[in-house]
C-alpha cells in the first residue's frame, strides 16, 4: 500500500471514530436532558394535585359564615397568581425556577394560614370532607417534596454530564446548557417559631 493511501485511511478512521463519539455523547446528553423534561413535569404535576385540591377547601371552608374572609382570599389569589407563572422545561434557569418557586411559597404560605385559622373553628375541624382534603394537601406536600428532590438529582446527573469532558466540547457545539436546581431558601436551615407563624 502506499504511503498517501495509509494516511488516508488512518485519518477516515480517526474521523469515524470522533463522529461514533460524537453520535454518542450527543443521544446521552438528549436522553438525560428527556429525564430532566419528565421529571420537571412530575413536579408541575403535584404543583397541579394541590392546585386543584384549593377551590374544594375553600368551597367547604366558605360553609362556615364566620371564617375569615381575607384568608380565603389570600388562598385564592395565591392559587391564582402561581398558575400565571409557567417554565418551559427548555428554560429551566435559575431567574425561571426562583420565579416559580416564589409563586408557588406563596400559595404553601397562604395555605398554612388558612389550616392555622381552621384550628379556631371545631365544627371545621370535625368535617370530614376538611379532615379529607388536609389529608391529601398534606401528602400532596410530601410528593412535592419528593418530586423536586428527584428533580435536583436528574439536573445534577444532567449537568455534571455537559460539563464534563467529552460532554463539555460536543454540549458547546450542540448547544446543550446547563439546568437550575430548586434551593434551599435562605434561613431555611433555622427553625420557625411557630408562635410567631399564627400571629401573621
Amino acid at each position: 500500500m502506499k504511503r498517501g493511501t495509509i494516511i488516508l485511511i488512518v485519518v477516515a478512521a480517526l474521523l469515524l471514530i470522533f463522529a461514533m463519539n460524537g453520535c454518542s455523547v450527543y443521544n446521552n446528553m438528549v436522553d438525560k436532558q428527556e429525564d430532566v423534561t419528565r421529571n420537571w413535569q412530575q413536579v408541575e404535576n403535584q404543583y397541579q394535585r394541590r392546585s386543584d385540591l384549593i377551590p374544594n377547601l375553600v368551597a367547604v371552608v366558605r360553609n362556615y359564615a364566620d371564617f375569615e374572609k381575607s384568608t380565603l382570599e389570600a388562598v385564592v389569589q395565591a392559587r391564582a397568581n402561581a398558575t400565571r407563572v409557567t417554565i418551559s422545561p427548555q428554560n429551566l434557569d435559575a431567574d425561571a425556577i426562583q420565579k416559580f418557586d416564589a409563586a408557588q411559597s406563596q400559595v404553601s404560605t397562604t395555605l398554612g394560614r388558612l389550616l392555622a385559622v381552621a384550628e379556631n373553628y371545631p365544627n371545621l375541624k370535625a368535617n370530614q370532607n376538611f379532615l379529607d382534603l388536609q389529608a391529601q394537601l398534606e401528602g400532596t406536600e410530601n410528593r412535592i417534596a419528593t418530586e423536586r428532590g428527584r428533580f435536583n438529582d436528574v439536573v445534577k446527573d444532567y449537568n455534571a454530564y455537559v460539563r464534563k469532558f467529552p460532554g463539555r466540547i460536543w454540549a458547546g457545539m450542540f448547544g446543550f446548557e446547563t439546568h437550575a436546581y430548586f434551593e434551599s431558601k435562605e434561613g431555611a436551615d433555622i427553625v420557625p417559631d411557630v408562635n410567631e407563624a399564627f400571629k401573621k
